[in-house]
């Protein structure tokens, strides 16, 4: 079997969605997520310009083999940009595969470990009767753990909080890459949110009781200390876990948070590769990866990702909001399903015009995820459909402080 052609397909249904369609001559395809929240094109420009003449011709069973001549060819390793598009021929490789073998793709990576993969949903508000109406609709709709985000006083925009004002005039249900020619600009004290927040949290057991299992994401905004100071604080709630609580970057900055707190510790949604975690997990001092398979490299680089926080006793929580298209979530779904230390799946709904675009066999139903039985990822592209919602701009928002400094959001 050889790889006869590869087409980089740009669409914005509901947001802005890279895809590589791998095709070979014995009529089988393969998808790839290659989405870059706010820098698609780039990754668009470097699948097409770098990538897809390098595959024409080579074996597409080859994937181990594929994965590291793209990883260590162009001689520039690691960064985003350039694992999103490794991630998206990887992802789709491994959908041919399956497919040539007439079985899910979960079934190749060693079979199924559990019978469902457990999500969490996106709950947030203005103020308390809001952010309750919003976790009661999400346990409606069948979630059975929450995210809870909120806004705070005297702060105009926080990001993860649906019906606050957005330069679109749209809700951030589908995240918050806002359609326009600049970046929204949101502002942020730490001060304010520090002391907010708890008592959110009380409110929120006190109306749902101690057995929903709650998280919360800090998205990078807190220095360690006052990391530290907001995992204690939150002790009491019992969280499922605190993502993003500082930005990790600097991973022993984690060892003055471990010191302070027994708040469980998800890190890893702005990285891409294993190199991003090494002292995180031989330490000890998260509790969840939360690296998207769309951004870290695909199947192959997850896997072995995963693979050696077991050693150490961390589980998975792998990225899962909307700025993964249905290609990056199935393929996400398929791995939760296989490996022995799934944790938890984040998972956003996609809108309906995304869901024409992307016929999935993925489903939900009473808080637990499947990726379905069809063979592959079990997941089509309508090119037809896809051609109709052209890309469109979108940034994601600029923090500052109330000084004008720019801060991490």
């Amino acid at each position: 079997m050889k790889i006869i052609a590869a087409d980089v397909i740009v669409t914005s249904p509901d947001r802005n969605f890279v895809t590589l369609k791998i095709t070979t001559d014995e009529g089988i395809t393969g998808l790839g997520d290659g989405t870059l929240n706010g820098r698609e094109l780039a990754v668009a420009s470097y699948l097409a310009d770098h990538v897809v003449p390098l595959l024409i011709g080579r074996d597409p069973h080859r994937i181990e083999d594929t994965w590291q001549f793209l990883y260590r060819s162009a001689y520039w390793r690691r960064g985003p940009v350039t694992m999103a598009a490794i991630a998206a021929v990887d992802v789709a490789l491994w959908d041919i595969k399956a497919k040539a073998a007439g079985m899910p793709l979960y079934q190749l990576l060693g079979g199924a470990s559990r019978n469902g993969i457990m999500a969490y949903g996106h709950a947030s508000g203005r103020d308390l009767p809001e952010l309750f109406d919003s976790i009661r609709r999400h346990l409606e709709m069948g979630y059975r753990s929450i995210r809870v985000q909120t806004s705070v006083p005297g702060i105009n925009a926080v990001y993860g909080v649906a019906a606050q004002p957005s330069v679109d005039g749209k809700r951030y249900d589908y995240e918050p890459a806002q359609r326009a020619a600049l970046p929204a600009e949101e502002d942020w004290d730490t001060r304010a949110y520090l002391r907010h927040l708890p008592g959110v949290f009380e409110a929120v057991r006190n109306e749902f009781g101690p057995e929903l299992p709650l998280l919360h994401d800090g998205h990078h905004r807190m220095t360690p200390i006052q990391a530290a100071k907001l995992g204690k604080a939150l002790e009491p709630y019992d969280l499922f876990w605190l993502e993003d609580c500082t930005p990790a970057e600097d991973q022993e900055a984690l060892r003055l948070v471990r010191r302070h707190t027994t708040t469980p510790l998800a890190i890893g949604e702005i990285f891409n590769t294993v190199w991003d975690y090494q002292t995180l997990i031989r330490e000890q001092l998260i509790d969840y990866v939360r690296s998207a398979v769309t951004h870290t490299g695909g199947i192959t680089a997850m896997r072995k990702l995963l693979d050696y926080a077991a050693q150490y006793q961390i589980k998975s929580g792998i990225h899962g909001p909307t700025d993964i298209s249905p290609v990056g979530m199935a393929a996400a779904l398929h791995l939760d399903l296989a490996i022995h230390n799934f944790g938890i799946q984040e998972y956003m709904q996609h809108g309906s015009a995304t869901n024409d675009v992307f016929q999935q066999s993925f489903s939900f139903a009473d808080g637990y995820l499947h990726p379905g039985e069809l063979p592959g990822l079990g997941v089509e592209l309508d090119e037809e459909a896809a051609a109709r919602f052209p890309y469109q701009p979108a940034y994601l928002p600029v923090n500052r402080l109330k000084d004008g400094t720019v801060h991490d959001w």
